[in-house]
């Protein structure tokens, strides 16, 4: 009696990006192909079952996706999936899943650490310590000021519980508004955001990037917020217009801004954001945490071994909407 063949699964990584950590446990049920770029794409796709994706920022699928003959699921291994959400993809029958889960509570961190470090002006402490200067200041407190989190879903749940857990007053606006959330004082839905922005003194986004958001926070947005209000960018990076985002911070619109995300990664060394005192930056990195890589890879053997069984897979993507629903 022949044995069944095991299925294909194809890792899509970077250029240069080692294999993702606890590959061995994978080896054994299935046979693992590797590819880095559009053409060994072309070459590892046919007869491909399942893709793991851990290049969020690829083109090389979308220009690959003639050779993809066998295809059923595709797993990307970030919370973000607007990369992968191409015509082709959007209409075909290849089923999406995310890393939904994986980074909400480090990100939430993130975002309660840069709301404190802007109440606190750690940013100027740490100036001052640079040029030893001893300087007494007062600064602000964080209880009781209200954060609007544009994006309540899974991510954003996990910043209204901890923003809420430090005094902070949460809001949300969300698609679909929700008057009894247990993680927010309200989610307000779309067409309320210039409205909350008025209230807000932070602003975080959170929302994945569509062709909804992306642009979303313009001039416009900026002029609606208060002279006062800091926004925090934990998202994506074209959901922030750059261009508009130094005109408001250069001309007081807006009082600071945490970034994380950029529309251009990395961001070019000539850059204006990286002289301005009211702004903070890290490089894409709110919700890497210590072992992310390796918990990624069992987050997909989990999920791998439900789709071995018959199981229903967990963290669907809606591929019209282009993310994952919220719990």
């Amino acid at each position: 009696m022949t044995q069944p063949s095991k299925p294909v699964v194809t890792v899509l990584t970077a250029p240069g990006e080692p294999e993702p950590p606890g590959m061995d446990a994978l080896r054994t049920r299935a046979e693992v192909r590797f590819a880095c770029d559009e053409q060994t794409l072309r070459d590892t796709l046919p007869g491909t079952d399942i893709m793991m994706v851990t290049d969020f920022r690829t083109e090389a699928l979308e220009a690959a996706w003639p050779s993809a003959d066998k295809l059923k699921w595709i797993h990307a291994t970030s919370a973000g999936v607007d990369a992968l959400m191409f015509p082709a993809l959007i209409k075909g029958d290849v089923v999406v899943t995310n890393a939904r889960g994986i980074f909400d509570r480090t990100i939430a961190e993130y975002v309660l650490c840069t709301i404190l470090m802007f109440a606190k002006d750690f940013p100027g402490s740490i100036r001052l310590q640079m040029k030893h200067q001893w300087k007494h200041r007062d600064t602000e407190r964080a209880e009781g000021k209200q954060v609007l989190v544009v994006g309540a879903g899974s991510i954003g749940r996990q910043i209204g519980r901890l923003v809420a857990a430090a005094g902070l007053k949460p809001h949300g606006i969300a698609r679909t508004p929700r008057h009894d959330d247990p993680d927010f004082v309200k989610v307000h839905g779309n067409d309320e955001l210039f409205e909350q922005l008025s209230h807000a003194d932070f602003v975080v986004i959170a929302a994945p990037l569509t062709p909804q958001t992306e642009g979303l926070f313009d001039e416009k947005a900026f002029k609606a917020m208060k002279n006062t209000a800091r926004l925090i960018n934990i998202g994506r990076g074209p959901i922030v217009k750059t261009d508009d985002l130094i005109t408001a911070l250069q001309n007081g619109e807006i009082a600071g801004a945490g970034l994380d995300v950029f529309e251009e990664e990395p961001l070019p060394e000539g850059h204006p954001l990286w002289n301005m005192e009211n702004v903070t930056m890290t490089a894409h990195m709110a919700g890497d945490f210590i072992g992310w890589k390796r918990a990624l890879t069992d987050q997909f053997l989990e999920n791998f071994d439900r789709w071995h069984k018959g199981e229903d897979l967990f963290n669907f993507v809606d591929k019209e909407l282009g993310y994952a629903g919220s719990k």
